[in-house]
């Protein structure tokens, strides 16, 4: 299989599928079908994706014949690679769960389609090699993003679309300006091409400048301080299953797109950048953690913690070195796994319950045993504890800190693991192990099993997890890898450029 076919394959697959979804009749089960399907492609071509990058090298096409940097070019290294592969995964899990969960009339509408838009939107935005295509990926995705939020038309998903809609157009204007700001200064959008052209530009100041447009796009689509109140105000109000996808993927194109831009197009005055990213990434994890904490909205309090996870990839992409890098990668697989498993079970616990208040759950550690099994897990993994894939994680941001000699963010880092845990001991305390409210049933109700298929994707999302901490090495050989060809893009200009000055 050529690279351009590889590269366009995961795009061209969902894209196709959704457009096949909306011709084939309005029925749950082909549709259903053709989206697992789907995603199953997607993944078998993610890994062979991976596997060729990892094998022979940074991989490009050009589309339609155009010789870069004037059309329109698609590439892959490592980091593109993997986070294509972990979007097939997110995007099959996801299809499982809500096959599962979702009435038959819902997934008998417009539902996979939509998600299939999405996945589509999102491996785009990995793959694209210049920056005005990734505007135009970041909002196929946002558009579809917008329409399943408020898919259900009940007033808070209509009143949390109108929120997330604003901020996140407010961001694409933003991002829109920035990409033509930099077109004007340096004649070319290619992001190979710019890390040739910026360094010998004789504006700084203006390149300064067009970067912190960036940085605010950018950190807006991540949900970092001080841009994330629009996360969750929105992230806590559609099913489950669409506020696993978005926790999943959404933020993190945001954290891919800071992090290629920093180190391959911005990177002559890394010291002001370095800074604000340090500083918005400890200040991110602070004011995510401490809502958490004061939620008692199951859902709620998980939405906090996105903000406060996606605090260590930013303060991990501002220490800027190739230890830091390194974490940045493993801390992002290990979060979109552990975020990904607490919000199914979340949906599986208000399937028992029939709420996401804290209040009116308990004793379910006694009723559902197997469920409080796969909260446990990801609930100590997200809180670092070992031997989790999040202790791995969370001990190597530590550690690009402290060879840093950044006390803060150690510090920051350290102390936000601690009060992680103690927000994941809550829920477990109120929803699992304390005794059930007075007004709730007395009869226990049947123990959830995989034969449901509820929790298939919830033991899914726990095994990948356990499976990244048990193979924590080659998780980090991998992770240093792909570090190495960010801070090294010579390989990525070469198989974008050709011979080409």
């Amino acid at each position: 299989m050529t690279s351009a076919t590889l590269l366009s394959l995961p795009i061209i697959l969902c894209l196709g599928a959704a457009a096949a979804g909306q011709l084939i009749p309005s029925r749950a089960w082909p549709r259903r079908w053709l989206a697992l399907m789907t995603m199953m492609a997607v993944t078998v071509v993610g890994a062979m994706l991976l596997v060729t990058v990892r094998r022979d090298g940074v991989q490009a096409a050009q589309m339609g014949g155009w010789a870069a940097p004037f059309g329109i070019t698609l590439v892959a290294d490592l980091l593109s690679a993997l986070l294509v592969l972990v979007s097939g995964v997110m995007g099959l899990t996801v299809v499982s769960y809500s096959a599962a969960t979702l009435p038959a009339s819902r997934e008998a509408g417009a539902y996979y389609p939509l998600v299939l838009v999405l996945v589509g939107g999102v491996c785009g935005a990995f793959l694209t090699g210049d920056l005005f295509n990734l505007f135009v990926w970041i909002e196929v995705m946002l558009g579809a993003s917008f329409v399943l939020l408020a898919l259900e038309a009940r007033q808070e998903q209509l009143e949390a679309s109108i929120k997330y809609m604003s901020l996140s157009l407010m961001g694409s204007v933003v991002l829109l300006c920035a990409v033509g700001l930099l077109y004007g200064v340096a004649g070319t959008l290619n992001l190979a091409d710019l890390s040739v052209v910026i360094p010998d530009s004789d504006q700084p100041r203006l390149l300064t400048a067009v970067s912190m447009f960036f940085l605010v796009a950018f950190a807006l689509k991540a949900g970092a301080f001080p841009l994330f109140f629009w996360l969750p105000a929105s992230y806590h109000t559609p099913p489950a299953a669409v506020t696993t996808l978005f926790s999943a993927l959404l933020t993190k194109v945001g954290v891919y797109a800071l992090a290629r831009i920093f180190t391959l197009v911005f990177t002559r005055d890394t010291q002001l950048t370095s800074t604000l990213l340090l500083v918005i990434g400890g200040l991110t994890m602070v004011t995510g953690v401490l809502g958490a904490v004061a939620q008692y909205d199951m859902r709620r309090l998980l939405s906090f913690h996105i903000i406060s996870q996606i605090g260590y990839l930013i303060a991990a992409l501002g220490l800027l070195t190739r230890g830091a890098l390194t974490a940045l990668i493993a801390f992002l697989l290990h979060y979109i796994f552990a975020k990904s498993a607490l919000f199914l079970v979340s949906g599986a616990t208000a399937r028992v319950t029939r709420t996401y208040d804290l209040h009116q759950m308990g004793n379910l550690y006694r009723t559902q045993p197997l469920l409080a099994a796969l909260f446990f897990v990801p609930a100590l993994s997200l809180a670092g504890v070992p031997p989790f894939s999040g202790f791995f994680a969370k001990l190597a941001v530590i550690q690009a800190a402290l060879r840093a000699e950044n006390w803060a963010i150690a510090g920051t880092a350290v102390v936000v693991g601690l009060l992680t845990l103690f927000s994941m001991m809550k829920i477990w305390r109120e929803a699992f192990w304390k005794a059930p409210p007075e007004n709730q049933p007395q009869e226990p109700s049947r123990p959830l099993s995989l034969g449901d298929g509820v929790l298939g994707p919830c033991m899914a999302m726990t095994t990948f997890m356990v499976v990244l901490g048990v193979g924590a090495e080659p998780l980090m050989e991998l992770a240093d890898a792909a570090a190495g060809q960010l801070l090294d893009p010579g390989e990525y200009v070469q198989a974008v450029m050709g011979g080409r000055p």
